[in-house]
């Protein structure tokens, strides 16, 4: 899924520099920390709770058969990001990849998740992805004006649809983009390459 870009890569945000790689098994125990350490909140539009070791463990067993492609950004050899590119390639939708991203509190609005978020758009356009989709609770708003800003748009509103620890339900907001028009203007405008670096 990732021939066509290289990692580990070096961004500069307003955090410092970060480190943008690929997860692998060896990852494990660090990500699991980076999951407990997110608020409760952060984990509702995660189909899974990642704060729990044996979600942990499935995710990697995901990575390993090559059904997921998670990129972590690091940060003075700490998670402090993670960007996946969910699809199923047997399903009847294999154009359609879904992204899921999480980022540390400590460094949001600084630049991360936006690296992150345009690393990840990038590995669907590679892997000849048509279609994107995410999702966030409603009152996520910094997270959905970057999806926006990636030009996805709002195509469903999923009411009471996650329940948190204390029982009290959430809103979600599933957001979409058809990348496939946008590598048709890629190659209109002379540069259908400029993301598989």
């Amino acid at each position: 899924m990732s021939e066509h870009r290289s990692y580990p890569r070096q961004v500069k945000t307003d955090a410092g520099d970060i480190e943008i790689r690929l997860m692998s098994p060896g990852d494990e125990a660090a990500v699991l920390a980076f999951g407990q350490g997110l608020p409760t909140h952060d984990l509702l539009f995660l189909p899974r709770n990642i704060s729990q070791p044996k979600v942990l463990s499935a995710w990697v067993k995901e990575i390993e058969r090559g059904a997921i492609t998670s990129l972590l950004a690091v940060k003075d050899g700490r998670v402090v990001g993670c960007g996946t590119l969910v699809r199923d390639p047997h399903s009847w939708s294999p154009h359609v990849g879904e992204i899921r991203m999480v980022v540390s509190s400590d460094v949001r609005g600084q630049g991360v998740g936006k690296a992150l978020s345009q690393e990840t758009f990038a590995l669907a356009l590679g892997a000849g992805l048509e279609k994107l989709s995410v999702q966030m609770t409603v009152d996520q708003q910094a997270a959905i004006a970057l999806f926006e800003s990636l030009g996805f748009k709002a195509e469903a509103l999923l009411r009471d649809h996650v329940r948190d620890v204390d029982g009290k339900t959430h809103d979600i907001v599933v957001l979409g983009h058809n990348i496939a028009q946008v590598q048709a203007q890629m190659e209109a405008y002379g540069l259908p390459g400029a993301v598989q670096h």
